[in-house]
């Protein structure tokens, strides 16, 4: 039973659904394992749940933009 994690920040029900079958279509190509015994986990966070250079990614994105 492979298990495939993805951490993200809050993607919508659209983009879950299009992760969760291309990650599994790919790993099981990949793999030669069939799709059905895939599991995939997203787990999600906030902006301010993640740091990039000392800094959190709310405010790393917001200094991309300056």
């Amino acid at each position: 039973m492979p298990i495939i994690r993805l951490d993200a920040v809050h993607p919508t029900k659209e983009q879950k659904e299009k992760l969760i079958a291309d990650l599994t279509r790919v790993a099981a190509e990949d793999l030669g394992v069939d799709e059905k015994f895939f599991y995939v986990v997203i787990n999600e966070h906030d902006l301010d749940d993640w740091g990039v250079g000392g800094i959190t990614l709310e405010k790393f994105l917001a200094d991309m933009k300056k």
